[in-house]
């Protein structure tokens, strides 16, 4: 049962408004999120004093349980609650969660806010963007890669207001500006109710004989999602790290100084998602013309790519770290702006993509509960990153960072292996029934 179209033949910058409504909200819900973990790993370190170690495990714990949540959140949305109402309620527990930050003694009680309220928010936002789209729509397939600029332009902004608050005027400064963000969504969020899909019924209230057929159809295509999801798990182990220990080594290792003046070491946390941002029309215009010709990379060899740039982007960073710590003084800011060039641009051969892949494989009735399977493996491969990120001190910079290098290496592979094995169809096409076809011995490979 596919919901209602909203404001049909009506647009805004060439897509439905929806969209627009989606990205804002997603933007300042983003901008709490990304500024709150912009001051997280400084503030666990110099103000509570916690150990590297223990600073890092609890950096990974936190990230790793904002992927955990939407696993029940996305459930609970689809079969009780309804989109609509998930992304009130968990936007509204994440805004007291982040003021309650502002109180040190109320430091897990706001991380377990956020986690809880990201739980039902995170899932349901996204999921409504495939029903502002008839299935034949050309532009349904880069508006996840519009949606994710706006996650990003969040992240753009977030260091640079609650990060300069937070490290300059006080720690609570920040955290109480991430919770204001959060308002600000779900005021947007409120007052464009009208230019979003029709409200889906609980899924449970749709007839079983309906869902049936098409459901073990889709069983088949699934199976292959669980070898990205493994997949995505080891590449998110070291993407992760960008927040937390590359954050340390920006910190301690490189000259911040421009003009005469100290740069808050939140900032370089702004450069990931300004690249995003300056990246993603360029991107999505570059795989337009391919799919006009024919050309255009599956969704899968997309991800393979993605994980094999960010493995470049830290044998950089090993590179850079092994001069540094030979003598050759501070690291330039310069090599850490290249390393974020190559990070995010292939960081969006992957992200966006996996996000659009599972979205598409969704079967009736169930968009918000295997967009939260995407979410799984973002939750491990977090949970992952915290247990490596205590290998910083043991192994140091130059080695730390290699081995990031090869655990991304490896998710390249992996997503490569199952390129080869599995087709998973164009994402400007309409998916069939079966999004994800085995490949025949002797089948020439889809270009």
């Amino acid at each position: 049962m596919k919901a209602t179209l909203a404001s049909p033949g009506r647009n805004w910058f060439g897509q439905p408004p929806g969209l627009t409504i989606l990205f804002l909200t997603e933007t300042w819900e983003r901008f709490s999120y990304y500024g709150m973990s912009a001051l997280l790993i400084y503030y666990m370190s110099k103000q509570l004093q916690f150990s590297q170690a223990d600073a890092s495990m609890i950096f990974g714990l936190y990230t790793g349980g904002v992927y955990l949540t939407p696993i029940l959140g996305g459930y609970i949305a689809d079969r009780w609650m309804g989109q609509r109402r998930a992304v009130l309620l968990g936007g509204t527990l994440m805004a007291i969660g982040h003021f309650a930050l502002a109180w040190e003694a109320q430091f897990y009680t706001g991380l377990l806010l956020i986690c809880l309220g990201n739980g039902l928010f995170l899932p349901s936002l996204p999921s409504q963007i495939g029903d502002l789209y008839g299935d034949d729509d050309p532009r349904r397939g880069g508006a996840y890669n519009v949606y994710y600029v706006g996650v990003n332009l969040g992240g753009l902004l977030a260091p640079l207001v609650c990060g300069t608050l937070g490290e300059v005027y006080g720690w609570h400064w920040g955290f109480g500006a991430a919770g204001t963000g959060m308002c600000l969504g779900l005021a947007i969020y409120v007052l464009g109710q009208r230019y979003l899909p029709a409200p889906r019924a609980p899924s449970a209230s749709v007839r079983v004989e309906e869902q049936q057929p098409r459901g073990k159809i889709r069983l088949a295509a699934l199976l292959p999602l669980l070898g990205v999801g493994l997949a995505v798990m080891l590449f998110r182990s070291a993407y992760a790290q960008s927040g937390n220990t590359v954050a340390l080594w920006v910190d301690q290792s490189v000259d911040l100084r421009l003009l005469g003046w100290q740069l808050p070491a939140t900032w370089v946390q702004a450069l990931d998602p300004l690249f995003v941002f300056l990246f993603t029309p360029f991107l999505v215009a570059h795989w337009r013309r391919q799919a006009q010709r024919g050309r255009e990379p599956t969704q899968l060899g997309k991800m393979a790519m993605g994980a094999a740039g960010v493995a470049l982007a830290y044998l950089l960073l090993a590179a850079v770290a092994a001069a540094s710590s030979a003598g050759d003084g501070p690291v330039s800011v310069a090599w850490v702006l290249a390393f974020f060039v190559i990070y995010t641009l292939a960081e969006l051969f992957i992200l966006p993509v996996g996000l659009s892949l599972f979205a598409r494989l969704a079967p009736p009735g169930l968009g918000a509960t295997l967009i939260a399977a995407w979410f799984l493996a973002a939750f491990a491969g977090n949970l992952l990153s915290g247990l490596v990120g205590r290998l910083w001190l043991p192994l140091g910079p130059a080695g730390f960072f290699s081995l990031l290098a090869g655990l991304a290496g490896a998710a390249a592979l992996a997503l490569g292996g199952l390129c080869w094995r599995w087709l998973p169809v164009s994402p400007s096409h309409k998916p069939p029934a079966s999004a994800c076809v085995p490949r025949r011995p002797g089948r020439p490979a889809r270009p």
